[in-house]
Formats: structure tokens, C-alpha cells, sequence
């Protein structure tokens, strides 16, 4: 009896030294073991459990999963967090870096958002150039200092925020690959015909809060255009030749004052057109300007027309507030539109 009990005691200090030993390895190995048991799966487009869009995230995503965390790899910069969760995003973001750190190879997912990075060098990303997404907006960026073909070497990004910086011009070349362009709120005053040359997959391109005051042909490659954002510019005129594939355009806040017959044709698929806050008047609309089948929305509000310009008879929401109409003008449109 009393070697029995002898023997459980050795083997009970055994298994106390043993987990000592772990303990002492590895302080935060129960940690480990319960994060283990879990099974995590993400897809490569959405790398984190909510929204990546790096607008309106206070958390850091990087400790989702709550804190202390396994040690990073040594090849992520001292100034970043490489969740391991996640082995191919890298977060330089909020840390008041002046300049771009190292980029790993491994990455696909950089965020240097809001910090004081007046400058893109050429071969900041040359270690990287299998990267999907790049964030630095809110940043001090001038397109001085930007490299020429810091962009163009990266054939697989797929989104490019560089919105809320000093741009005063279209970075570029860009990839073809690319998907969405962020350059809102920035000084760009002018979009040259070549400036967006090439991108045939730019589906979101978003320019609103400039100082466009012309666009031109620029858009007529963009062939696979959903979204367009012209928003709170200097334009006068309406861009010329649409994508067929558009759906979205934004046109409010500008000086918009005429708009061409048919306009509108060359789009089939659009939806929603918001052209709030303009300059336009029944004498610089054409007779077919917005008699479009497809159109569903429709915001002319707050300029100076008189009269209900003609519209299709599918339109679903049609904005007229703000402007000179009088009771006559409404009553012939309920007549026309029933």
C-alpha cells in the first residue's frame, strides 16, 4: 500500500515538472492549445473575419482572436504587425512612419494607412510583387514623389487606395489587374486621355473630391467600368463616351450646365445617375438627354431647370427639388408619364 501511494506521487511530480517545463517554454501554450482546437478558414479576397476596407476599423485586425498572440516571423518589420493568422498581411497602419518599411515576399495584403509617408520609392515593392491589395490612404503623398513604375510591376494588385493625400495627378502606369482605384480627395485637377491606358479590368474608379475640371476620352478603354465617382469637382461638361458596362455614375456637386442628345446611349446597363448640385438649365439639355431605358434613378435636384426634361417611363425615382419648375411643367409631365 504504501509503495503504491509512493508511486503515484513520483509519477504526479513527474507530470507537474513536465508541464513546468512547457509552461517555462512557452508561457502562453494553454493559449496555443485552445486556439488549436479551432478550426479557422478565410479566403484570400476578405483575409480577415470582417469587412477589409480599412475605413471605420478601430480594432486592429491583427488580434481578432484577442491577445497575447504567437510570436510573429522574423522577417515582418519591427514597425508592423504580422498577425500569423493571417501569414500574408502585414499592418504598418497608425504608427506615424514618414517612410515604407520592408515588404516581405509572402505578402499579398499591405496597410500603411494614416500615417505622415510623403513618398512611394520605386522599389519599395520589388521584394513583393505578388501583392493584391495596397492601402495608403491618409497619408502626405505627392505625385512628385511617386515612383514611375512602382505600380506597374505589381501584375496581380487588385485594389489601390490612395485616397486623402497631396496627388495632384493619376499615378501611373498602373496594372492592368487592377480592380478598384481609390484617388478621392486629393488636388487632381486634370485626367489625361492615357492616364488610366490599359486597365480593362478597373470595374469602381473613384475620383470624387478633386479639382477635375476636364476628363475627356479617358474613360473609353475602361471597359469592364461598374462605378464611376466624379463627385464634388470643377467639371462643366459631362465625360465623354461612357462605358457600355457602366452602372453607377455620380456626377453631383460640379458646374455641370449642358448635356448632349442620347447621352446616355452608349450605356445600356445604367441604373443610377445623380447629378444634384449642378448648373443645368432646359436650354442646355437635348430633348432625348435623359430618356434612357434603363435608368431606375434619376437626381437633377437643386439646379435651375423650369421645365420636367423627358425621361422613360421605367424611371423609378426621379429628384426635382431645388430647382425653378413651375405647375404648369408638372402637370403636362404627369400627363406624358401617368
Amino acid at each position: 500500500m504504501q509503495q503504491a501511494s509512493l508511486l503515484l506521487l513520483l509519477l504526479l511530480a513527474g507530470l507537474c515538472a513536465l508541464s513546468r517545463a512547457q509552461y517555462d517554454e512557452d508561457p502562453h501554450w494553454w493559449f496555443h492549445y485552445l486556439r488549436s482546437q479551432q478550426s479557422t478558414s478565410y479566403d484570400p479576397y476578405d483575409p480577415y473575419p470582417y469587412e477589409p476596407y480599412p475605413y471605420g476599423v478601430d480594432e486592429d485586425p491583427g488580434y481578432a482572436y484577442g491577445s497575447p498572440l504567437a510570436p510573429e516571423p522574423r522577417d515582418c518589420p519591427q514597425e508592423c504587425d504580422c498577425p500569423p493568422n493571417f501569414p500574408t498581411a502585414m499592418y504598418c497602419d497608425n504608427r506615424n512612419l514618414k517612410y515604407l518599411p520592408f515588404v516581405p515576399s509572402r505578402m499579398k495584403y499591405v496597410y500603411f494607412q494614416n500615417n505622415q509617408i510623403a513618398a512611394i520609392q520605386e522599389s519599395v515593392f520589388d521584394n513583393a510583387t505578388g501583392l493584391l491589395w495596397i492601402a495608403l490612404h491618409g497619408n502626405q503623398i505627392t505625385s512628385e514623389k511617386v515612383g514611375r513604375k512602382v505600380f506597374s510591376k505589381l501584375r496581380h494588385l487588385e485594389r489601390l487606395y490612395l485616397d486623402h493625400n497631396n496627388l495632384t495627378r493619376v499615378p501611373g502606369p498602373l496594372p492592368r489587374s487592377l480592380r478598384e482605384l481609390h484617388l478621392e480627395h486629393n488636388q487632381i485637377s486634370r485626367v489625361p486621355g492615357n492616364a488610366l491606358e490599359g486597365l480593362e479590368n478597373l470595374t469602381a474608379l473613384y475620383l470624387h473630391h478633386n479639382e477635375i475640371q476636364e476628363v475627356g476620352s479617358t474613360l473609353r478603354g475602361l471597359r469592364s467600368l461598374i462605378l464611376l465617382d466624379l463627385s464634388y469637382n470643377h467639371l462643366r461638361r459631362v465625360p465623354d463616351g461612357l462605358p457600355a458596362a457602366l452602372e453607377q455614375l455620380y456626377l453631383e456637386h460640379n458646374n455641370v450646365y449642358s448635356m448632349p442628345d442620347s447621352y446616355f446611349r452608349g450605356s445600356p446597363k445604367l441604373l443610377y445617375v445623380r447629378l444634384s448640385h449642378n448648373s443645368l438649365t432646359n436650354n442646355g439639355l437635348a430633348s432625348n438627354a435623359f430618356n434612357a431605358s434603363s435608368l431606375l434613378e434619376l437626381d437633377l435636384s437643386y439646379n435651375q431647370l423650369q421645365k420636367i426634361p423627358p425621361v422613360s417611363t421605367n424611371l423609378e425615382n426621379l429628384y426635382l427639388q431645388g430647382n425653378r419648375i413651375n405647375e404648369f411643367s408638372i402637370s403636362s409631365f404627369c400627363t406624358v408619364v401617368d
